[in-house]
């Protein structure tokens, strides 16, 4: 092969290497465009699931499917919270309480005591004389799967709420043993009380409700919504409520203060502990877990606190100094 020959096959065999090399990077430019596609494709549709799960997850959130709930109603927003006045009181008197009584409401009406109690198949509505703990009337909740919980008396008729039965049964106070009436509550149902104008449901967390019991209508319509905050926070769980003075005054579930709220705006502006209170005065008292502080009443003609717990052996009768 002449040298003029060499050259030649030199010069074909470096064009068609540059042409492979032009073809290798036109493959990799295709290559890296389709990836590129196919990354802000995949990012487009996550986002775009993301968004989509967000959405319902919002949507979920949103009461305004539910008919007792209006956008409209007001929901105080505290700020700027003083902390918590301690409130001192007295024991003035210790009174027997039925120690199989799970209390979960409790009211003072004309001389006599109302209790409400819980637990599946022992949920109870009874009248109990003060002084001696003796159950005058007694109504066992006969549906096994009713879990009683808090109880008020509004314009001559006595509320008792539901745990998670979305129900609260109304009675005539001349008759405790058979309901005239069953409301839809779409919460859960803990504590109750009233202030005369409506009546204040707890569900266990820091809201409580102002309601009207609409009988024809067979539910409860929420007009109020407030949240209780103290300085250091919202105060979840609050449980059994009772109105004192123009005061709402609240157990917290598993704790041994009892709160004092404005109903105005949701602030606490006292704070009663009650540490030892049970163990001072019945030493020998063996409670399983749940046998907490809970279970407040008051007499507005003495203006003296009732209080006791689930499964307390003990009912005492408070002053505020």
């Amino acid at each position: 092969m002449t040298v003029t020959e060499v050259e030649a096959t030199n010069k074909e065999n470096v064009f068609h290497k540059t042409k492979r090399l032009e073809y290798f990077f036109r493959i990799k430019i295709e290559f890296d465009r389709f990836a590129y596609f196919c990354c802000s494709l995949t990012y487009n549709m996550t986002n775009k699931f993301l968004v989509f799960l967000v959405s319902i997850f919002l949507i979920s959130c949103d009461n305004s499917s539910n008919p007792d709930y209006d956008k409209s109603i007001p929901m105080a927003q505290p700020t700027n919270i003083a902390a918590p006045t301690p409130l001192i009181f007295t024991v003035d008197a210790v009174f027997p309480h039925d120690p199989s009584a799970f209390t979960q409401g409790l009211e003072f009406y004309n001389g006599k005591l109302y209790e409400g109690t819980g637990e599946l198949g022992k949920s109870r509505l009874r009248i109990v004389d003060l002084k001696s703990g003796h159950v005058e009337k007694d109504h066992l909740i006969a549906d096994n799967s009713i879990f009683g919980e808090g109880i008020t008396i509004f314009k001559n008729k006595l509320y008792q709420l539901t745990w998670q039965n979305n129900k609260i049964f109304v009675y005539n106070l001349n008759d405790i043993t058979t309901p005239v009436n069953t409301l839809k509550w779409s919460y859960e149902g803990w504590g109750a009380t009233n202030d005369g104008e409506n009546i204040i449901i707890s569900d266990g967390s820091s809201k409580l409700y102002f309601v009207q019991p609409d009988e024809e209508g067979g539910k409860m319509k929420i007009v109020k919504i407030i949240t209780v905050i103290s300085n250091v926070g919202e105060i979840n769980n609050l449980n059994e409520l009772e109105y004192i003075d123009g005061y709402i005054f609240a157990n917290i579930w598993h704790e041994n203060d009892i709160v004092k709220i404005n109903p105005e705006n949701g602030h606490v502006v006292g704070v009663m502990n009650m540490n030892g209170l049970l163990k001072q005065y019945a030493p020998s008292a063996d409670l399983n877990p749940e046998g907490v502080l809970n279970g407040i009443a008051y007499d507005s003609v003495s203006k003296k606190m009732f209080i006791t717990g689930k499964l307390w052996p003990k009912l005492f009768e408070i002053k505020l100094n």
